[in-house]
């Protein structure tokens, strides 16, 4: 495949978005390229879709994934070395940490911190979490709420309602586990069920989610992906919210109603090199 100069492809296509002449097959094209060519193994060492990455069990990776995707907050570089620093406090072995630790092995945790997640928040993850795997196999049943488009959203809302079920859990912890009731993007944790439920030959994402299907999934809307989004009319709600990601999604699924968030890589990749050549300019 011949990639397109992107600094002048993107201009004539916001060009052509702002005079309302872009096609949707010229849209398609275009992203489908960048979905090409930043969809590629490269991309896992410097996102913090890495730390999943390090494992081989299902379960550990749904708990490194979990906790990365949950830190993805602030630089990539910052987010991976954080998430790396939690594992090596899990003894790089998840699974078995959350279910066999001992009180003293929770002593390092204390001082465990990442921009407003800190140790209150980590030993509630590492206690909802053990009680979660201690009656079930897999973190896919605690989303997955049915096989309809819009059951993602209820499995959202799911999720954080059964995750601070236990009874001593934070206040404070929830702001980490968002949800579509409270009308907010859930940019990390849909980026999660990319992680966990896309499959195809590149090796970024696991696709070890059966039941949630690609189809279903909803674009996580962070600040590179929006920004992108609205150049190129994908667009249109003033505000940021859960209806903006369902609103962006609907337009990706009209470009592929089998695997719409595959253009996350393009929007995302787009962002990342908008503002890279801000820097250098």
């Amino acid at each position: 495949m011949v990639y397109i100069n992107s600094s002048i492809i993107e201009k004539i296509l916001v060009v052509a978005v702002n005079r309302n002449k872009l096609t949707a097959a010229a849209l398609k094209e275009f992203l489908d390229q960048k979905v090409a060519l930043y969809n590629q193994p490269d991309f896992i060492e410097n996102d913090p879709v890495s730390i999943p990455h390090a494992f081989k069990k299902k379960q550990d990776i749904e708990i490194a994934g979990l906790f990365a995707a949950v830190l993805a907050w602030g630089q990539r570089k910052t987010i991976i070395n954080k998430c790396r620093q939690l594992m090596t406090m899990m003894d790089n072995d998840p699974h078995e940490f959350i279910l066999h630790h001992r009180e003293k092995d929770l002593k390092p945790l204390l001082l465990f911190k990442h921009r407003t997640f800190n140790a209150t928040d980590t030993l509630y993850f590492i206690e909802a979490l053990k009680w979660y795997y201690q009656n079930h196999r897999s973190l896919e049943d605690a989303f997955y709420a049915g096989d309809k488009v819009d059951t993602v959203e209820q499995g959202l809302n799911q999720f954080q309602e059964l995750f601070f079920s236990l009874d001593d859990a934070p206040h404070r912890t929830r702001k980490h586990i968002p949800s579509p009731a409270r009308k907010s993007t859930c940019k990390r944790l849909v980026m999660y069920l990319r992680w966990m439920v896309r499959d195809d030959d590149k090796g970024v994402d696991f696709g070890i989610w059966k039941k949630i299907k690609p189809s279903q999934l909803i674009c996580p809307c962070d600040v590179h992906v929006d920004r992108v989004a609205r150049r190129l009319k994908l667009i249109k709600r003033k505000q940021t919210d859960w209806q903006t990601a369902l609103e962006l999604t609907a337009r990706l699924r009209v470009l592929d109603p089998a695997d719409p968030v595959k253009y996350d890589f393009a929007l995302f990749g787009l962002g990342i090199e908008e503002g890279r050549a801000k820097r250098i300019a």
